[in-house]
């Protein structure tokens, strides 16, 4: 079976100047670039949409050849008066290309997610209709006269977003049989026409840019976008075991822990931070403690293993990194360590230099099976997210 033929139309004849800048707001510009051009990427982009086409106003041409600048497109065709007619006339004008979904989208909202596209045209598999929304959670009053007169149940209300998709037919049949009646959007149409509507969760980054504050908030998201690709996420495994001998306490995160023995190693025997040392270290895909800090080296003996992990944390930062996360599971049967759990992440907080926020301590046994359930030894595993330049 061949995959559906999606086409992206792109409803851009809007003439609305409320967010100022003297011209339509799809051709304002947002860190140097048109509102259009952010929307146009998005879609042109994406490996489910084999075209993009846009509906813009006449005299709008040489704006939307600025914007449009470098995207294989298919040529725009111009609107009507209202969005209702510039979607239908938009729809008709894809019907050579006989496509199997159409997804319709605002070029005012140009901070549409691949996945969000994706969930959309996954959901047209099943249902002849889809669209992003998000679930009310204010209380809503209905008044009259500035009067409350009823408070709104809200369970089943969401606030639709676009891209709505369609099976091409049925859509341009609706919008069609719709002329001549002002419907708020194309789920709407679809609705009159008795097609079924999924709902996808949408995103609120997904903003349609109407007022100047719009303008100022899609600033501050496009600069977000930008660091967020600069940046590589990475995550790295440790674990590490140390066996008991005659003593008085552990060391665990950084902290004593009363017990009737010690754990042994060549250094304090920190079986939980050894563990978040290679985590961090694994992340930066840089070796092991053992490489840095070889047992057979003399001048570790006995080292305070704060020192290692200040050693990994400071490796991220060398590369203009930052640690996000660590999780780490400290697996015995005795100590406890719950009671010391807040002062170990405390702890931790102070060497890494992140948020006690950003870290987990958890603890385990193994039911009485296998060396820590014999009581011979502490085992650990951690987890550490680390964001580093790409």
């Amino acid at each position: 079976m061949l995959p559906a033929k999606t086409v992206a139309l792109i409803v851009s004849a809007g003439r609305g100047i409320r967010a100022g800048g003297g011209m339509p707001k799809q051709y304002r510009r947002i860190s140097g670039k048109a509102v259009l051009t952010h929307t146009l990427h998005a879609f042109s982009s994406h490996e489910a949409i084999d075209a993009v086409r846009v509906v813009i106003h006449p005299d709008d041409q040489a704006l939307y050849d600025g914007a449009a600048a470098g995207h294989d497109l298919l040529p725009p065709v111009h609107g009507g008066a209202t969005r209702q007619d510039s979607v239908r006339l938009g729809l008709e004008s894809l019907s050579e290309l006989e496509p199997d979904y159409v997804l319709i989208h605002d070029a005012a909202r140009p901070f549409i997610s691949a996945n969000t596209i994706s969930d959309v045209i996954g959901a047209l598999t099943e249902y002849q209709g889809a669209i992003p929304a998000l679930a009310v959670t204010d209380t809503i009053k209905r008044a009259d006269d500035g009067i409350i007169s009823q408070t709104v149940d809200r369970s089943a209300l969401w606030r639709a977003q676009t891209p709505q998709g369609f099976h091409f037919g049925p859509i341009l049949a609706a919008h069609q049989e719709a002329k001549g009646r002002e419907l708020t959007d194309d789920a709407a149409v679809a609705e009159a026409a008795g097609l079924q509507v999924k709902i996808v969760l949408g995103s609120d980054r997904n903003i349609k840019i109407t007022s100047t504050e719009d303008f100022a908030r899609a600033e501050t998201l496009v600069q977000a976008n930008q660091e967020s690709a600069m940046m590589s996420s990475k995550t790295g495994l440790g674990y590490d075991v140390h066996r008991f001998e005659p003593g008085d306490a552990v060391t665990l995160c950084g902290i004593d822990v009363p017990h009737t023995a010690k754990l042994a190693g060549h250094s304090d025997a920190d079986v939980a931070l050894h563990a978040i040392t290679d985590a961090v270290l694994g992340a930066l895909g840089d070796g092991d403690i053992g490489d840095h800090f070889p047992p057979s080296d003399p001048q570790w003996k006995g080292a305070p293993s704060h020192k290692f992990l200040e050693f990994a944390a400071e490796r991220v930062r060398q590369r203009e990194g930052e640690i996000t996360h660590v999780d780490v599971t400290i697996i015995c049967e005795r100590p406890k360590v719950g009671p010391h759990r807040d002062a170990m992440r405390r702890r931790l907080s102070e060497i890494l230099s992140i948020p006690v926020a950003d870290i987990s301590v958890k603890a385990t046994t193994t039911e009485k099976l296998g060396f820590t359930g014999r009581e011979e030894g502490i085992a650990a595993q951690a987890v550490a997210t680390i964001s580093v330049p790409r």
